[in-house]
């Protein structure tokens, strides 16, 4: 297989960052990533799939499953396109419980590549299946939907942006206070100490149960490409945007196809127009 905390201010000079509010109103700084499936002609990395695929397995699956997604989607075009032989030895690393065995008490039993990724293992964890189509990554001035597509900030940048939002914990908030504070996240606790004589909040983001998962260096691939912790961000945000939507590069390119007929059409429609309508108008 192939293998930032300051106050808003002081981020706001250091772009690619957009400081947004969320809709539970808190401000929260996510970061606008450059993905390769951003936009109308955008198509996935293969190899930044193969890279989160590794990340996912190697860290986030200690917690978090995939239960909407099967294995044999790996060798899928457009996907992390692993050989049928590695989909099948991925599969195969994993147990999954087969209720016909044991004289039908069920038993576990390797996994293959018709099986499904397993669930979360601890109840508090979320399915990641779907997760990146779930977040909005920014609600920008026109709305969810026309910011996405005009600026990219989707679920992908939401996930990035926790991954890499982990920061030192403000001073002002009480050393036995829950969680861990995280500028992306926005739906956490906030302590009344960090708050000002209104009830603004005077940080950015909350605090998250979730332990930080990644630190950089945490795994190691064989392509070479680099481990720092924004790049291992992207990368499984990546992976987790095509677990959400694997058909994306079908979808964009079956869009094409559709617009590029209209247009014809279109074309068509004025030619036949001025040929056969345009020399009657204006006569009685």
């Amino acid at each position: 297989m192939l293998r930032k905390l300051t106050l808003t201010a002081a981020l706001a000079l250091s772009l690619p960052f957009a400081t947004g509010v969320s809709a539970s109103g808190v401000e929260t700084e996510i970061e606008d990533f450059a993905f390769s499936f951003e936009g109308p002609f955008g198509s996935y990395d293969t190899h930044q799939l193969q890279r989160g695929l590794q990340v996912f397995t190697e860290v986030c699956s200690a917690c978090h499953g995939l239960n909407r997604v099967a294995y044999r989607t790996l060798g899928d075009e457009g996907g992390p396109m692993l050989p049928e032989d590695q989909v099948r030895a991925y599969a195969a690393q994993h147990t999954v419980f087969d209720p016909t065995l044991a004289d039908g008490a069920g038993d576990d039993r390797p996994a293959t590549a018709a099986d499904y990724f397993g669930t979360s293992q601890f109840p508090h964890a979320p399915d990641l299946s779907l997760m990146a189509k779930a977040r909005a990554g920014f609600e920008g001035p026109y709305g969810t939907g026309m910011n996405q597509l005009f600026r990219g900030m989707g679920g992908a940048e939401y996930i990035a942006s926790i991954l890499a939002g982990y920061h030192e914990t403000p001073a002002c908030a009480p050393a036995d206070f829950p969680g861990y504070y995280n500028v992306a996240f926005a739906a956490g606790g906030y302590p009344e100490e960090c708050k000002d004589e209104e009830g603004h909040h005077l940080f950015p983001g909350s605090w998250i149960a979730m332990p930080q998962p990644l630190h950089g260096e945490d795994v190691e691939y064989a392509d070479g490409h680099s481990t720092e912790l924004d790049h291992e961000a992207q990368d499984v945000s990546a992976f987790l945007m095509w677990a959400a939507e694997p058909h994306l590069n079908a979808r964009k390119h079956v869009g094409l196809l559709a617009v590029t007929f209209l247009v014809l059409l279109s074309a068509l429609l004025y030619a036949t127009n001025k040929r056969i309508w345009a020399p009657h108008k204006g006569k009685h």
